[in-house]
């Protein structure tokens, strides 16, 4: 683990790079990052600067520069894997999971969706375990999960009313809203996701609210599961109290299924439990009042 004064000195090249991509200056985001690659040499910072180099010309669908910078922040990171675990550096779980999630989408968005589904979930299985798991899962999952029965949730643990598996839910659609206690999304999405669901609740629409423990609690204190989990079910009543009477399941393994590595991540179940929609990240009401109004039609 780099020391914290050096990570935040380090840290700084992530966030000009990140600056300038938001201005648009990929040029200017590149030409930065390698003058300090000439100046320091490869560095796990270094491969999450061109990581988000891969990002952004993914988004501007420039395919095969995208495809050139995830495989450079990969090469970059490989030798730096073989000397220590991922997520024992702060920047190797962004380069890396930012290089898979790069390469996956570019191959979904040159047609190659059963390719990149396969790619992606044979490195899920190499890093399943690590941070990036969730995110590797995301991945799959945008290509790949609508359309598609939705997974069943594990409910053993909750918050709330005892939930009800997805199966006996069929013939009612289903909204899973994830979220997480240090969320500020999340927060502002529970207002809208609470209207929803008072206009929707009468015909029909079930809201679900997963969540999980983050080993942490207020002010990013270490918390065993005997401290984290009362204060999830006290920030789950303060901010979330229209929703109370929903239930919450309390699982890790509910967000790796779901990806739910961004958080919110909204997914909306038809009533024969197919998943019509799957989004990480929230989402404006307008988009998913429409949503749950088009599967309230079917």
């Amino acid at each position: 683990m780099l020391p914290a004064l050096l990570f935040l000195v380090y840290a700084s090249l992530v966030n000009d790079v990140r600056a300038l991509i938001a201005k648009n200056d990929f040029a200017g985001a590149e030409a930065l990052a390698r003058a300090q690659q000439a100046k320091s040499g490869p560095n796990s910072e270094l491969a999450a600067a061109v990581s988000w180099l891969a990002r952004a010309s993914l988004a501007a669908k420039q395919y095969d520069r995208a495809e050139r910078f995830a495989g450079e922040a990969l090469k970059l990171a490989e030798p730096l894997l073989a000397a220590r675990k991922l997520d024992a550096d702060p920047w190797l779980p962004t380069a890396v999971g930012a290089s898979i999630e790069v390469r996956g989408q570019v191959m979904a968005g040159r047609g190659e969706r059963a390719d990149a589904v396969a790619f992606l979930k044979d490195e899920l299985v190499r890093y399943r375990g690590t941070s990036i798991a969730e995110r590797i899962s995301k991945n799959i999952n945008l290509i790949s999960l609508e359309g598609k029965a939705a997974p069943a949730l594990d409910i053993r643990e909750f918050f709330g009313p005892r939930p009800r598996s997805l199966a006996s839910l069929r013939g009612r659609p289903a909204l899973l809203f994830f979220w997480a206690h240090w969320c500020g999304d999340c927060k502002q999405m529970g207002p809208i996701i609470a209207t929803l669901q008072k206009t929707y609740g009468p015909q029909g629409l079930e809201v679900v609210m997963p969540t999980k423990l983050f080993g942490y609690v207020a002010g990013g204190e270490d918390a065993a599961p005997a401290t984290e989990k009362p204060y999830i079910d006290k920030i789950r009543k303060e901010f979330y109290g229209a929703l109370s009477a929903n239930p919450a399941p309390l699982s890790a393994a509910n967000f790796l299924t779901y990806g739910a590595s961004s958080t919110p991540t909204l997914v909306l179940v038809d009533a024969a439990g197919i998943v019509r929609y799957y989004h990480p990240g929230s989402a404006p009401e307008a988009e998913l009042d429409a949503q749950i109004r088009k599967l309230l039609r079917k």
